[in-house]
C-alpha cells in the first residue's frame, strides 16, 4: 500500500505543502536477466524548478550501502576551530573534478579558537557538503544527489559523513563512498580525519590467507622459515597470524622470496606447527566496528532517506 506524506518548507514558504509518495515495487529492470525485483520506490508530483516545471526523477532503492567516512575518536566533543583551521576536502563518489582528484573544498564557521559543540560543527559540515551540489563541474553533474542529501552525525564520539547516493558496491566506478582529506587552513585533524575509517578502503581490505606448506619448530631464536601455498600479496614488513587453532603467533616478515617462502624472527613464533595442518593470514586494517559497518540499517532509516531525496530537490516557492 502507497504512503502518502506531506511536506513543508517551514522556514521559507510554511503551510506551502507538496506530498511525497513512498511505496513498493515489482519491476524487471535492464541487465536482470528478466528477474524480478522488489524494491521501494518515492516519487512526487511537485518540481523542483516551479518556473519551468521541471519534474523531479522517480528514485528506487534496491540496494543498501551508503558510502561513509568517520573520525578518528580521539579529539574530543569540542572544537576550536579558528581562521587557519576550518577547511577540508571531501570527495563523494567518483568524482573527478573540484580542487583536484574530485575532491571538493568546504569551509566551516568558527568562532575564533573558541570551542564548538560536535553537533554544532556536524551539522555545519552537513550544510557545506550539501551546497556543493549547486557548485559541481559538469564532469561531475551524476553525484550531484550524492552531495545533496550527504548526512554528518556525530555519534559516539566519531564524525560520520554518508554519501547521499546508494549502491551496491562500496568501491569500484559505481561505488558510493566519502574521502576527506586535509586543506589549505585545514582542521582534518582537529577533527579526527587525519586518522579516518572509510567504507571504500574497508571494502578492498579482504582477509587473504594461505596453507603452510612446510613444519616449523620452534626455538628461542635464528630465523624461522615457512613456505607457504600461495602468493597473498605479503611483502616485507608486513605482518602475519599463523594458527593451527591450538596454536597461535604473530610475527613480522623479514625477507620474502617468490611470494611465498618467508623468514622471520623465531623468537615471535612460539609455537610448533605441522604442514598441511596450518595457516596464515595477511593483517590489515579494520573497521573497529564492523566490515564495513552499514549506515542504513533498519527499514526505518532507509524509508527516511528516500524521503530525504525528494524533499531536498522539491522547490517549495
Amino acid at each position: 500500500m502507497a504512503i502518502q506524506v506531506d511536506t513543508q518548507d517551514l522556514t521559507n514558504y510554511p503551510g506551502n505543502v507538496k506530498r511525497v509518495t513512498l511505496d513498493q515495487e515489482q519491476v524487471v529492470p535492464q541487465g536482470y536477466e528478466g528477474d524480478e525485483q522488489f524494491m521501494l520506490s518515492f516519487s512526487t508530483t511537485a518540481y523542483s524548478d516551479s518556473t519551468t516545471n521541471t519534474r523531479i526523477q522517480d528514485s528506487y532503492v534496491t540496494y543498501f550501502r551508503a558510502g561513509w567516512c568517520k573520525s578518528s575518536g580521539f579529539t574530543g566533543t569540542k572544537f576550536a576551530l579558528d581562521a587557519t583551521h576550518n577547511a577540508i576536502e571531501v570527495k563523494l563518489g567518483a568524482t573527478v573534478s573540484g580542487v583536484s582528484d574530485g575532491f571538493y573544498r568546504i569551509v566551516l564557521e568558527h568562532n575564533d579558537g573558541i570551542p564548538i559543540e560536535s553537533e554544532v560543527v556536524a551539522a555545519d559540515i552537513e550544510t557545506k557538503i550539501r551546497a556543493v551540489a549547486d557548485t559541481l563541474n559538469d564532469a561531475d553533474a551524476g553525484f550531484k544527489l550524492a552531495y545533496m542529501n550527504a548526512s554528518v552525525e556525530f555519534k559516539n564520539g566519531r564524525f560520520w559523513i554518508v554519501s547521499g547516493s546508494l549502491s551496491q558496491f562500496y568501491s569500484g566506478s559505481n561505488r558510493s563512498s566519502v574521502k576527506v582529506r586535509s586543506s589549505v587552513n585545514s582542521c582534518s585533524e582537529l577533527l579526527g580525519f587525519n586518522l579516518d575509517t572509510n567504507s571504500e578502503d574497508i571494502d578492498g581490505q579482504g582477509i587473504k590467507e594461505a596453507l603452510v606448506l612446510t613444519d616449523y619448530v620452534a626455538t628461542s631464536s635464528g630465523v624461522g622459515q615457512i613456505t607457504i601455498s600461495a602468493n597473498i600479496g605479503a611483502q616485507v614488513g608486513d605482518c602475519m597470524l599463523i594458527t593451527d587453532r591450538v596454536s597461535s603467533d604473530y610475527f613480522q616478515i623479514d625477507s620474502i622470496t617468490g611470494g611465498t617462502i618467508i623468514e622471520f624472527d623465531r623468537s615471535k613464533v612460539t609455537g610448533n606447527y605441522e604442514q598441511l595442518k596450518t595457516k596464515v593470514q595477511l593483517l590489515r586494517e579494520q573497521d573497529p566496528d564492523a566490515d564495513p559497518t552499514l549506515w542504513f540499517n533498519d527499514i526505518d532509516k532507509i524509508h527516511r532517506h528516500g524521503l530525504k531525496t525528494m524533499i531536498n530537490q522539491i522547490d517549495y516557492s
